[in-house]
């Protein structure tokens, strides 16, 4: 089978190669990233899925962000995802790839609605602000995945990953998701000596985190049944934490004995958006098994490897 997967540089895609790799089965990965040319383009997209002619499209590629990059450029989220899926999507349509997995987002769902998520409730609600244009992105990309299903009798399937961390994450602080952004605070308060970590809100808020390598091995174990799948599907590991919570862990990790000092001036985001991720786990083999603290183990051990 041959498998075109986009973003090959990001963290989830870096993962799904190293499984596919891994795994008993051969195929043949075209990897795809911003070195290969601008995905925003739609002539890119074309050119690059016109020559691949692949069997199967594993699209991850995205302009992504932690919440103080989406407040910063709301007009740039939105218009650059929405310019991103739509070449890859009808370029994916246009030359007849039947089967197609695009990679969704927690940020998808209502603002502050019933908890846990299920996948009819997207569009139910407002979004929230702080990462509303990036939302409404990828819920135009999941409504073409089902109306392209529909109208062409194509597996353009959508998967709801709750946030991801693990190897490959990136820890800018300017972009840096929270799991990733509490491991460097943590990390470079120890190496200043410093005994504090400011964290944005009250601390309250709660979080979905799984880890990356377990849905990257979930999706190179079950991706051939991709036909059987729902249109959406939710994969979280159905455990959240709060953001106090998840810096206590790094702290820990890190092995840093100090305090949290909560700026109440910066926003906190959504309160809580856990996912009900029953289906994949009752239908289609999904079985998350890596605890939090294990995972930011695991994570913090490759940053301290290539951050020395």
């Amino acid at each position: 089978m041959k498998i075109l997967i986009t973003g090959s540089n990001g963290m989830l895609a870096k993962n799904i190669v190293a499984a596919f790799k891994s795994s008993a089965a051969v195929h043949e990965l075209i990897q795809v990233n911003r070195d290969d040319g601008d995905l925003r383009e739609q002539s890119t997209a074309d050119d690059i899925i016109r020559r691949a002619a692949p069997d199967l499209i594993i699209h991850t590629a995205a302009r992504v962000g932690g919440i103080s990059a989406n407040i910063a450029d709301p007009s740039g989220f939105l218009m650059d995802n929405l310019l991103i899926d739509s070449s890859v999507l009808r370029a994916a349509s246009e030359h007849g790839v039947k089967d197609l997995l695009y990679l969704g987002s927690s940020c998808m769902y209502p603002r502050d609605y019933r908890q846990p998520l299920v996948e009819s409730d997207i569009l139910a609600a407002p979004l929230e602000p702080t990462n509303e244009g990036y939302a409404i992105s990828k819920i135009a990309a999941a409504k073409y995945c089902q109306y392209a299903s529909a109208q062409f009798g194509y597996n353009y399937k959508v998967i709801v990953p709750s946030n991801l961390y693990g190897a490959g994450d990136h820890y800018d602080l300017a972009s840096a998701h929270l799991v990733a952004a509490a491991l460097g605070k943590a990390h470079s308060a120890k190496v200043q000596g410093s005994k504090t970590i400011d964290v944005w809100g009250d601390g309250s808020a709660r979080r979905e985190f799984t880890f990356v390598g377990d849905l990257a091995q979930w999706i190179v174990d079950e991706h051939h049944n991709i036909n059987n799948w729902p249109t959406i599907l939710n994969v979280g590991c159905g455990i959240d934490h709060s953001v106090t919570e998840i810096y206590l862990a790094a702290m820990k990790v890190v092995e840093l004995n100090g305090t949290l000092e909560y700026d109440l001036s910066k926003p906190t985001g959504m309160k809580q958006k856990l996912m009900d991720s029953s289906q994949a786990i009752d239908k289609f083999g999904w079985k998350p098994k890596t605890s939090l603290i294990d995972g930011m183990k695991t994570a913090y051990a490759e940053f301290t490897a290539t951050h020395a």
